[in-house]
């Protein structure tokens, strides 16, 4: 799912559905197309939230950020490598 689900395919889905929700005032029968515009937003921000979660705290880059030095440096802080 996250895969598909991008930031911005998330924000594409929360605008639809606002569209859908605060500016359509057409009605069609057999569905609501308010309650289709809430259901988008909240998946669009459902999609949203998991999306910055996976890119800035499960992504394999964000681990890798976290690791302050390397072991070609020996743990040591730049000014003391030399």
């Amino acid at each position: 799912m996250l895969a598909d689900m991008t930031i911005g395919t998330s924000i594409l889905l929360i605008a639809v559905g606002a569209i859908l929700k605060y500016a359509v005032t057409a009605h069609v029968s057999g569905i609501d197309l308010q309650t289709v515009g809430v259901i988008l937003m909240l998946v669009g921000i459902l999609g949203l939230i998991l999306s910055l979660l996976y890119t800035f705290v499960w992504s394999d880059r964000a681990r890798a950020r976290s690791a302050p030095y390397d072991d070609a440096t020996r743990n040591l802080p730049p000014r003391d490598r030399l």
